[in-house]
């Protein structure tokens, strides 16, 4: 017990030994009876023991139950007036909720220990010589009453368990909550780590590019390897700014839109793969309009990979087609392969562009036909009801 609970058994106890040794100092609560005995030593005695033991009947319930009901029974069987057992009633209020809930013998005793304390106390007044049919309506009342006990403490039973469950579900919750931002937090880094591949491979992809044209001009065109050497400084210091605010990211632990998404993005995309060297052929329909955010990160990053792709593995050149159309965006990339082939399922990169476009509910095909690779995508503004398909 906490020290409240002690302090509040403690306060009953006593408020329940002032109404005892008052009922029986006053004679009763009504008509004095003839045949009462005034309060003695003896009296005081048994209505302590009705009484004080309640200080205790959150420790010990049944055990108090039992001493402050044989008190009150020896009181009534002395002829000692009285007229209501409190003490009974409380503790029995106490064995009541304490053990209304448990296996069915507990709960079947304590409801024979709770109720049959009516009849005892019949028994009780015919031992002390007192006519039961003179009291018989005082023996009904005090004897349902006793039943009202068992009742009130088996539904106060029943409402603290609600509260207790209702506690724990709200903890559960509560926990259940925090793992989800957990989750939530690690799914985001894991987006950021996929932010930052994508943007340094395509940085390292220009750079080598840059680098191999620089060497190779470098006596032949010395205006040309400046000019390659300047890109790759360009790029360079692009990538350490993008991966500054990627680790930014990672160290605020924050949900931030880090993929450019914005109209313009696009067109800047492509002109850094022209400045990078790769012989770009871009066609843009339609408006960007209202495209949504995720829509239109998912489009840039695809572009990239599929660029960088064509950078590390093709001839030099690549064509592309990127529409906007009412209901999806469409990307449609190509480009001659040169001596390495592109994976077509197994990198990082194919791998990263399928959970796009399927995370959206779009379709993703990416392979090598005829010397030429190939990739199309389309990423709906909403995700259809039926599970999308990726083929590849």
């Amino acid at each position: 017990m906490d020290r409240r609970t002690a302090l509040l058994d403690a306060g009953i106890a006593a408020l329940t030994l002032a109404i005892a040794v008052s009922t029986l100092a006053m004679d009763g609560l009504g008509t004095p009876d003839p045949k009462s005995v005034p309060l003695d030593a003896l009296g005081v005695v048994l209505a302590v023991g009705s009484s004080v033991p309640l200080a205790l009947r959150g420790r010990a319930p049944v055990t108090v139950y039992v001493v402050v009901g044989v008190a009150s029974l020896a009181l009534m069987m002395l002829n000692y007036p009285l007229d209501f057992p409190l003490g009974a009633a409380i503790g029995g209020y106490g064995v009541a909720a304490r053990y209304s809930g448990g296996s069915d013998l507990v709960r079947r005793s304590a409801l024979a220990a709770v109720v049959g304390f009516g009849p005892l106390m019949a028994v009780a007044y015919q031992l002390a010589g007192d006519d039961l049919t003179r009291i018989s309506v005082e023996l009904t009342f005090l004897a349902v009453m006793f039943v009202a006990i068992w009742i009130t403490g088996d539904r106060s039973r029943l409402r603290r368990e609600r509260i207790v469950a209702l506690e724990e579900r709200a903890a559960r919750t509560e926990r259940e909550v925090e793992r989800e931002h957990r989750l939530a937090a690690a799914q985001e880094r894991t987006r950021i780590a996929r932010e930052l591949h994508d943007s340094a491979g395509h940085a390292i992809s220009v750079i080598l590019v840059q680098a191999g044209a620089a060497r190779l001009l470098h006596e032949r065109d010395p205006e040309r390897s400046k000019r390659a050497l300047a890109t790759i400084e360009d790029v360079a210091r692009g990538t350490m700014d993008e991966i500054g605010r990627l680790v930014r990211a990672l160290r605020e632990d924050g949900q931030s839109d880090l993929t450019p998404a914005g109209p313009a993005a696009i067109d800047d995309l492509l002109d850094g793969f022209r400045s990078g060297g790769l012989a770009l052929t871009s066609r843009i329909v339609g408006s960007p309009g209202a495209v949504p955010r995720s829509v239109a990160s998912a489009a840039y990053r695809i572009l990239q990979e599929a660029l960088t792709n064509a950078t590390r593995h093709g001839d030099g050149s690549a064509d592309v087609t990127v529409r906007f159309a009412a209901e999806a965006v469409e990307i449609a990339v190509t480009n001659p392969t040169g001596t390495t082939i592109p994976p077509s399922g197994g990198g990082h990169g194919i791998v990263g562009m399928r959970e796009r476009a399927v995370l959206l509910g779009g379709t993703l095909r990416a392979g090598v036909t005829g010397g030429v690779y190939r990739l199309s995508a389309r990423l709906p503004h909403f995700a259809a009801d039926g599970a999308p398909g990726v083929m590849t």
